[in-house]
């Protein structure tokens, strides 16, 4: 691993006043230093005391992502200006919300990258990189992000992408224990947060799409040393059971296909923590394959597949769980965010837990029994009309189920479903949850033949086998349809109002008691708006999509509201101004009166160098053989490297035009045959592609380079 430690001689910040927060006075004695991370399990269940600081990825333990900070409020959010930005120096998808406690800001980055800045000026003070081995991308299913880390008694953990769960100094970045917690030989990554209760570091993993078996584990937070772990799905039955309730669970599942290749089931995100109840609750996922018809042949509930589970945070003990779609079989995870908190309806207040998973209904729960209190579409689903709440059951459209009819079908929500990762938040002021939402729809068909991929993905699923189903008369618009911030109100299990998006995608949500809300989006931009009616307030040019959530923090008596921005590609209005980053991936942090600027061109390369033109070698493969190339490169290389040669939205590649290997044929042939840059992200594809193919997507790569030399030549006549 690598890491580099600055000096840290700055004075500790002043924080919030608890009260009414509206004056920004002192509240901590100067005995804290900076960087001490000092978090113990008083402070965070206390965390409203100190509205100041942002004690981890959801805000508390709860996990509503709501700040008691009213300094920025709707009467002057207008005045909110850029503070300070930091570039970050990793690609793909930026998707953590920062950490602020003790005058330090911690925030992870792709590839399980961690940072710590100062909160006043934006200095680094430590970064620390895990150096996972970057051919691990290839387990990824939805790439190598990471959506944050947990403080606890000066230290700093993390979870990587290769399974490791590592715990750092949290003032000088330096490696304190790391412990390996899934089988290094098999597809698990993490890409999730660590919470810690009581000492114990939580912490899940994903890998279900692959051949992996899901499970929760808790460290202690000192040593490393496993305490205890809850496995989701049952394994082989000629052993015994983990845990009790995996007998009962056994009794769900049909054949041998679920234990024999791992079942799925894998904690990747969501998890919330109740102190007065005492009780961890988790997000489950989906099955392993997808089809469950594969999976567990004959049906069957398959426990404790896309559930909220209860367990005891202390000893892992079983408590209670719900199940959002049993026998599931279209990717519905339960694994999106959780929240605990206390509505008050007209017979009174109740303890709750929240959750708006993929399959589109939005779930209302009993915290300490796990009792269904509501359960309403909050979009369009097609795979279910209406749950029960007497059963606590969907009452399933036939059609829906492909593995059963053996007939293809279109559903919504597909495998992205209504809503993913993404934080949501919930306002203590409106009463509302705020929900990112993207409304979509995927065919899906049972295979012809299923085999077993040891070196990809296993969903048993053919998409393109209902793919003709889109060009029927009255069939739906293929694929993404619509996104927008949906206002919902829990008590009443209804809509109050929405925000549509220009372009299609979702972003994370924060909520203050300044009756704001505060979202980016993939148009570039970081706005708020107006709690109670989703008025926008004010908006930011931030020249890079965004994802993640927004986390709020004070500094030197001035509320900060900080965003970590980047996502796959570009804004379509937007050109790169990080030598760093091709997709303009930074750190920004907010206050009132902000006067710093992002620049608005890249003269340079991150190494200080002119940037370099384009400049292919000539064409001289023949036209089949371009054809050829563009066929293959489609199939294999644009879902990295963008349609046609050219990185977009969902481009997580560098731009193969510019490429120097273009006219060293013994230099591109080992990079994509061979795999001699599978560190940097690039697996080699000999098993997959013959040796012509591969020549054919050079060519066709050559082919389009011209291309853009031909218009940017033609450009540079026309001025």
């Amino acid at each position: 691993m690598r890491m580099r430690t600055m000096l840290l001689t700055v004075a500790v910040p002043t924080l919030l006043a608890a009260g009414a927060y509206t004056a920004l006075q002192a509240q901590s004695p100067s005995v804290t230093p900076i960087g001490s991370a000092a978090v113990n399990a008083d402070r965070l269940i206390s965390a409203a005391s100190e509205p100041g600081s942002w004690f981890a990825v959801g805000g508390s333990y709860h996990e509503q992502r709501y700040s008691l900070l009213e300094h920025i409020n709707e009467t002057n959010v207008q005045q909110l200006g850029l503070a300070w930005y930091a570039d970050i120096d990793t690609e793909r998808g930026q998707e953590a919300t920062p950490v602020v406690v003790d005058g330090v800001m911690y925030v992870t980055t792709a590839w399980s990258m961690v940072k710590a800045y100062d909160i006043r000026s934006g200095q680094l003070l430590w970064e620390y990189d895990p150096d996972v081995a970057k051919g691990k991308a290839v387990d990824a299913c939805c790439d190598v992000v990471n959506r944050g880390l947990a403080v606890w008694n000066g230290k700093v953990y993390l979870g990587a992408l290769d399974g490791r769960l590592i715990a750092l100094n949290g003032r000088t970045g330096t490696e304190v224990w790391s412990v390996q917690t899934t089988e290094a030989s098999l597809p698990y990554t993490i890409t999730g947060a660590p919470r810690i209760i009581k000492g114990r570091v939580i912490i899940g993993n994903g890998g279900a799409e692959y051949r992996v078996r899901g499970y929760v584990t808790a460290y202690d937070a000192e040593l490393g040393k496993q305490v205890w772990r809850w496995w989701t799905v049952p394994g082989d039955p000629s052993k015994p059971y983990e845990q009790p309730e995996l007998e009962r669970a056994a009794k769900t599942w049909r054949g041998d296909v679920y234990w024999k290749i791992g079942g799925g089931g894998t904690v990747w995100d969501g998890m919330a923590y109740d102190p007065e109840l005492d009780t961890l609750y988790v997000g489950t996922g989906n099955g392993n394959p997808w089809n469950q018809a594969i999976r567990s042949p004959g049906g069957g509930d398959n426990l404790f597949l896309a559930s909220i589970v209860a367990l005891d945070p202390t000893t892992g003990k079983y408590k209670w769980h719900y199940q959002t779609t049993p026998g599931e079989t279209w990717d519905y995870t339960a694994t999106q965010p959780i929240m605990v908190a206390d509505l008050v309806y007209p017979r009174g207040k109740r303890r709750v837990v929240m959750q708006a998973p993929k399959n589109g209904f939005f779930y209302v729960l009993d915290a300490r029994t796990g009792q269904l209190l509501s359960a309403e579409k909050f979009a369009p689903l097609t795979w279910a009309t209406h749950v029960d709440l007497k059963s606590g059951r969907p009452v399933e459209v036939d059609e829906a189920r492909y593995e059963v009819t053996q007939r293809p079908v279109i559903v919504a929500p597909g495998a992205l479903g209504m809503h993913n990762w993404h934080p949501m938040a919930f306002s203590l002021k409106t009463g509302l949850v705020y929900v990112p939402v993207h409304v979509n729809n995927a065919s899906y068909a049972s295979p012809t033949e299923f085999k077993l991929n040891l070196e990809g993905t296993n969903t048993g699923v053919s998409f393109a086998g209902g793919a003709a189903l889109y060009d029927r008369p009255g069939a739906p618009t293929k694929g993404n349809v619509e996104s927008y911030i949906l206002a919902w109100d829990p008590v009443n299990a209804k809509e109050a109002w929405r925000i549509k998006n220009e372009i299609y995608g979702a972003s994370g949500i924060l909520a203050t008691a300044g009756n704001l809300i505060f979202s980016g989006n993939h148009n570039g931009e970081f706005s708020a708006f107006r709690a109670t009616t989703g008025e926008k307030l004010w908006s930011a040019p931030v020249q890079a999509r965004v994802v993640a959530g927004a986390a709020t923090f004070a500094a030197e008596g001035q509320q900060h509201v900080a965003i970590l921005v980047g996502g796959r590609g570009l804004p379509n209005t937007a050109t790169r101004t990080n030598p760093a980053s091709a997709n303009n991936s930074r750190l920004l942090v907010f206050k009132l009166g902000g006067s710093a600027t992002l620049p608005t061109a890249m003269s340079t390369t991150s190494a200080g160098a002119p940037r370099v033109k384009i400049d292919p070698p000539l064409l001289t493969a023949s036209n089949e053989t371009v054809f050829a190339g563009e066929q293959a490169f489609a199939a294999n290389c644009a879902v990295c490297h963008g349609p046609a040669a050219v990185p977009g939205a969902g481009s997580v590649g560098p731009d193969l035009r510019y490429s120097g290997l273009l006219p060293i044929r013994n230099g591109w042939n080992p990079t994509v045959r061979d795999g001699d840059r599978a560190q940097r992200g690039m697996p080699g594809f000999s098993n997959t592609l013959s040796q012509d193919t591969i020549d054919a997507i050079l060519a066709y790569v050559i082919k389009r380079a011209n291309d853009e030399k031909a218009a940017q030549d033609d450009a540079a006549r026309q001025k």
